[in-house]
């Protein structure tokens, strides 16, 4: 089962297996380790939601997934390639299958293209014919809510955010992807736009039998869409589970800490509890033992010399502390709503 950074391993049945993933940057100063060790699994048709601060690493997974990013060392399967070994033609083949939705929709599209064009890019890259590739971006626009007939000559510059992220949506679907990973897709929209775009990713799933990696620090966005919820903190995963128990009755204290963080619905009561004290460490040099020990109200002794591994601490529910929360289940409310 749970090992040293696993968050739970499914064998063969997975679509994405990542084990012991590092990721590290050399700069002047030192190494970046911006991700540690981590492993997880997403099975065919799941929803995945990677949560953590800014700078926990969760970015950065998504990325070294598709080879963004170079993987300093760890494993990646998806299907039945491994992809940290096989050769740039392969990747580019591969990439067809697993596509990302940036976090800033305008910059991730090119101001010169007109929207048939750029939903259509890697279908041209690929060298597919002309009438396929018009056909194509006709059928992916009109799936993300976007009439061809009104936005096919359209240049980026006049669409809206929410427009713009519907455009990359649809060109991530042009390939027929088996995964779809999401970088923060809704993070630069209004709320009411974000609703917009959460249901549309719902209704693309289901339609086109998409896997997806959602990545957010928003913690009502990620509940809202996953299925599972993996929380990183300093490129490290504190916590796995089934979305709805981690939500409700949340096992590390990190988790616990993200949650009293979220504004309450009534202004005058404020937040569930109280603020996380302190800065995250840098990177450079994370803290030795348990790297949310500057930080955790909880922290002892043994916090400090020795790393935690990741234990199922409730049925179907992993964490990686020394003196996890009991659970509260009997006397808690739900902290977030499922429903948006």
């Amino acid at each position: 089962m749970a090992g040293s950074g696993s968050a739970h391993l499914r064998g063969d049945e997975a679509l994405l297996s990542v084990q012991d993933l590092v990721v590290e940057y050399p700069t002047k100063a030192g190494t970046v380790q911006a991700v540690s060790k981590i492993s997880f699994d997403v099975l065919p048709g799941e929803t995945l939601g990677i949560v953590g601060e800014s700078g926990c690493g969760k970015s950065t997974t998504g990325r070294a997934v598709l080879r963004l990013d170079r993987v300093t060392a760890g494993r990646i399967r998806f299907g039945t390639d491994w992809i940290e070994q096989i050769d740039e033609k392969h990747m580019r083949q591969l990439r067809r299958d697993m596509q990302m939705i940036f976090q800033d929709p305008i910059s991730s599209l090119n101001p010169r293209r007109a929207v048939k064009e750029i939903v259509v890019e890697g279908m041209t890259v690929a060298g597919a014919p002309k009438a396929d590739r018009a056909k194509k971006s006709s059928e992916v626009l009109d799936s993300v809510g976007l009439p061809p007939d009104r936005y096919s000559d359209v240049l980026p510059k006049a669409l809206s955010g929410g427009q713009a992220q519907r455009v990359a949506i649809a060109r991530a679907l042009a390939l027929n992807p088996r995964l779809l990973i999401c970088d923060e897709p809704v993070s630069a929209l209004d709320v009411s736009v974000q609703a917009q775009i959460l249901n549309l990713i719902e209704d693309l799933k289901a339609e086109f039998n998409l896997t997806v990696v959602f990545i957010a620090h928003d913690l009502g966005v990620v509940r809202t869409v996953s299925d599972n919820v993996m929380v990183m903190y300093l490129g490290k995963v504190c916590e796995f589970g089934d979305s709805v128990e981690i939500y409700e009755d949340p096992a590390h204290p990190y988790t616990r800490a993200l949650l009293d963080s979220v504004p309450l619905t009534d202004p005058e009561k404020g937040f569930a509890g109280p603020a996380l004290e302190g800065d995250v460490p840098s990177p450079l040099s994370p803290p030795t033992g348990c790297r949310f020990r500057t930080r955790c109200p909880n922290v002892q002794d043994r916090c400090v010399t020795e790393e935690p591994e990741m234990r199922e601490v409730r049925p179907g529910q992993f964490a990686a502390c020394h003196f996890p929360i009991e659970s509260i289940r009997k006397t808690s409310t739900p902290v977030l709503s499922k429903q948006l």
